[in-house]
This record gives C-alpha cells, structure tokens and sequence, in this order.
C-alpha cells in the first residue's frame, strides 16, 4: 500500500517544482531579450539616427568617423572624440577655436 506524502513533502516538491519553472521563465526572457537586441542592432546598424539613411565610414584626422551620405550628419563611436581632441594641436578646445576663426 503506497505510503501519502506528507504535508512539508509536497511543499518541498511544489516549491522545487516553482524554483525550476520560474528559472526557465527568466532564462526564457533573458533569450528574447538577447534576440531582440540582435535584431535592433542589425536593423539599425550603420544608418543615420537623424534620417535613417547610410554611414559611411570615412577618415578625418587619422581617425574614422561615421558620416551619413543623405544629411552629411557626423556621428562618432566611443573613444573618437578624446582620439580627435588629443591630436588637434592645443587640444579640443583650441581646435574648435580656430574652427570658428576660419
């Protein structure tokens, strides 16, 4: 005659059961995420944030900058910027300068 489990034996059982199926859920949403990251990347990936149209890559300084073909819009990664700043003479600052004297 089988014995019935008591009482602490299903919670424990239940509560393993509930452990396991809100880890699959999150693993689940982790995934999705993941997926819809990699496709917002590929969907956006080298086009304009102004106009949506094409960057193309191109070499200002030593250094490649993404410039949109349709507005001319100018765009740079992480690290550009400070790339840009050290190798202007007189810095940044003074590079915009004589930008604005021109």
């Amino acid at each position: 005659m089988p014995v019935k489990p008591s009482t602490k034996e299903e919670e424990f059982f239940t509560k393993q059961e509930f452990e396991r199926r809100k880890k699959a859920a999150q693993d689940r949403e982790h995934q999705m995420a993941q997926q819809e990251q990699t496709r917002r990347k590929e969907l956006h990936w080298m086009c304009c944030p102004k106009d949506g149209m094409e960057l193309l890559e191109v070499e200002f300084r030593g250094v490649k900058i993404d410039q949109c073909s349709h507005c001319g819009g100018v765009f740079l990664d992480a690290g550009e910027l400070d790339e840009l700043a050290a190798a202007e003479k007189g810095g940044f600052l003074g590079g915009l300068g004589s930008f604005f004297k021109a």
